[in-house]
């Protein structure tokens, strides 16, 4: 008999929360709103009920969790060195084997398209808030 713990909707929260600090935290800082647009329409890091259902245990979705925050890691770094190439892919490919959409590669975050720093996209989150 074998025991499998299932993923907690803990879990399956931090899950959608990673993948929303990408479009408000990690994208911006190397597409413009218009690819970031094409990314929703494509359904990059989209999870739907049913795709939960692939990373249904908490060892699953454990990976998954582990490999979008080892991706915003290495990319938030800004300067990506090649020694983490094979851990970018690793890490593609892992979530790729768990039916999310993550249709980057390595060099499409080098250092020469970390250029949106000073660029005000409508994606990155306010640094206040005003009540009205």
């Amino acid at each position: 008999m074998k025991i499998v713990f299932a993923s907690t909707p803990g879990q399956e929260e931090k899950i959608l929360e990673l993948a929303r600090y990408f479009y408000t935290d990690i994208f911006p800082l190397y597409f413009n709103d218009e690819d970031i647009q094409e990314f929703e329409r494509l359904e990059v890091l989209h999870t739907r009920p049913e795709q939960f259902e692939r990373f249904s245990t908490l060892g699953d979705a454990f990976k998954v969790i582990t490999s979008m925050n080892t991706l915003i890691s290495i990319l938030e770094s800004g300067h990506i060195p090649e020694k983490y190439q094979s851990m970018f892919r690793r890490n593609v490919q892992t979530l790729t084997d768990y039916g999310i959409c993550f249709p980057f590669n390595y060099n499409q975050f080098s250092d020469t398209k970390h250029v949106h720093l000073e660029y005000l996209s409508a994606y990155t989150k306010p640094a206040n808030r005003l009540l009205l």
